[in-house]
């Protein structure tokens, strides 16, 4: 499972382009595009001014780029059976042409002094698993930049079947069926023998068994509060404490604190904690100290220790503290094969999460909450405006009756004065509710306590929400003078 890291900056590996984002030839005259018989198109030929394999491989993904308007998220390099060709699975979004979710496999052979020649087969994502060997065999009929060894080695089957990954030891990448997390937030491919659980998996996540005690955990992510934040620290100190959140400071340094990291977010999870050990933690590449790999044994569920490879990531928290951990994680069974890290690593190379349809069932899920929460908000300004409308009444009043007693003036002036600095105290008690209206904030009380308290509006929707019998708001008529405002 050396390859963790690699697969998973991006957490996920897709593929590559078929209508809009076909392959452009025009700065590579030498390239050869046909259509493949059973789908998918396959591209060909000498790669201009390639002066190594990796170099060719390079020019055809800045094609695909280019061609596609985003950069394509590519796999391990690898090299086929008994030749001297190397491939690099791929995907990308096709963008131009309706945001197609496509599939590919670039290629690239030494063919001799200053010849690096290079091909490309590539189709819809969907269905590429089921042509990519039809498509390989095609191409290999073409093109033979090896000579005869490719050539032979393509008719006896060349494809996705015989392709070895260069961490799996020269073992075989499994045929595998594509399958979709039961609320459409994700696919992935899988083998005979694993399988989804339904129960781990959906809203982005997934978690895979595999038949002999293996364990994938793809993207699991959860809720952290920041303990450097001084709105975290101010609910702390009042002794308000989430549960199922993990309180860890966001600068912590993850290659040191990765074993407390983890034990904190299995905490979180309500599990508790595993025998871990560590054999290495280092920064992954490119994630400016935001993601970590890690590798040693963990005995997740008292079964005994597994080999275990772990990506963690984290976000960058917001004003009120909030920011997330993100998770995958590869158990395998201690003295796992090269078929089981091959396969392990396949799995994990074509999830591909859908974060937009995750969040959009996410905010269908909490509208009505905030529908109801907009409609006490605007009872409320109502019952503002026409208790402020109510005051000025009054002070007209009292103005009237005033002239009207003029003969007794001190007793009148008296009452005068009483009302105005009532009313006095209530305009300052709602210019105080609506300045925290603008500011999004709302005053909390401790209901077993008394004690008031003004929270960012997260906040006091959170206290009150995890236990409304020892929190609740306090509305603008009742904020206690020199607390409250």
């Amino acid at each position: 499972m050396h390859g963790l890291g690699r697969y998973f900056t991006l957490l996920t590996i897709s593929i590559i382009c078929f209508c809009a984002c076909k392959a452009g030839t025009q700065a590579q005259t030498q390239l050869t595009t046909v259509n493949a018989t059973q789908g998918g198109k396959i591209v060909y030929g000498a790669v201009s001014g390639a002066a190594t394999q990796g170099a060719a491989m390079t020019s055809m993904l800045k094609m695909v780029h280019n061609n596609c308007g985003e950069k394509p998220q590519i796999g391990k390099v690898f090299q086929f059976t008994g030749t001297n060709s190397v491939g690099v699975f791929f995907s990308v979004t096709d963008h131009p042409d309706g945001n197609l979710p496509l599939g590919g496999l670039v290629i690239a052979s030494a063919a001799g002094s200053n010849n690096i020649q290079a091909a490309m087969v590539y189709d819809l994502a969907s269905r590429f698993g089921q042509t990519v060997n039809p498509m390989l065999q095609q191409l290999f009929t073409a093109w033979n930049p090896s000579g005869t060894a490719a050539a032979k080695s393509a008719a006896s089957g060349m494809g996705m079947a015989t392709a070895t990954a260069s961490a799996g030891g020269g073992a075989a990448v499994p045929a595998m069926r594509q399958v979709s997390l039961s609320d459409g937030t994700g696919t992935l491919s899988l083998p005979t023998g694993w399988n989804l659980v339904p129960s781990q998996s959906g809203m982005g996540i997934a978690t895979v068994n595999g038949p002999q005690g293996e364990i994938l955990g793809l993207n699991y992510y959860f809720n952290a509060w920041d303990t450097n934040n001084a709105s975290v620290q101010n609910a702390l100190r009042m002794g308000v404490k989430f549960q199922h959140v993990v309180y860890y400071p966001s600068n912590a340094d993850m290659t040191k604190s990765f074993a407390q990291i983890f034990q904190a977010i299995r905490a979180a999870a309500g599990q508790g904690q595993a025998p871990l050990t560590v054999d290495s933690v280092q920064a992954a590449s490119g994630s400016q100290g935001q993601c970590v790999t890690a590798t040693g044994q963990l005995n997740p569920d008292g079964s005994g220790m597994k080999q275990m490879e772990m990506l963690l990531c984290k976000s960058t928290p917001n004003q009120s503290g909030l920011y997330q951990f993100i998770l995958t994680k590869c158990l395998l069974p201690l003295g796992a094969t090269d078929q089981q890290r091959t396969t392990a690593n396949a799995i994990m190379g074509s999830f591909k999460p859908d974060m937009q349809r995750a969040q959009a069932i996410a905010n269908a899920q909490s509208a009505p909450i905030i529908a109801q929460m907009q409609q006490t908000y605007q009872a409320h300004t109502q019952a503002l405006e026409s208790f402020t409308q109510q005051q000025i009444a009054n002070i007209h009043q009292i103005g009237a009756n005033a002239t009207a007693r003029y003969n007794a003036a001190q007793a009148s002036n008296a009452a005068e004065q009483s009302n105005w600095e009532a009313g006095e105290n209530a305009e300052d008690r709602n210019a105080q509710g609506f300045s925290n209206y603008l500011l999004d904030q709302t005053v909390v009380q401790n209901n077993y306590t008394g004690a008031h308290a003004t929270q960012w509006n997260s906040v006091a929707d959170g206290l009150v929400a995890s236990n409304p019998n020892k929190y609740s708001y306090v509305n603008t008529p009742n904020y206690i003078p020199g607390t409250d405002y």
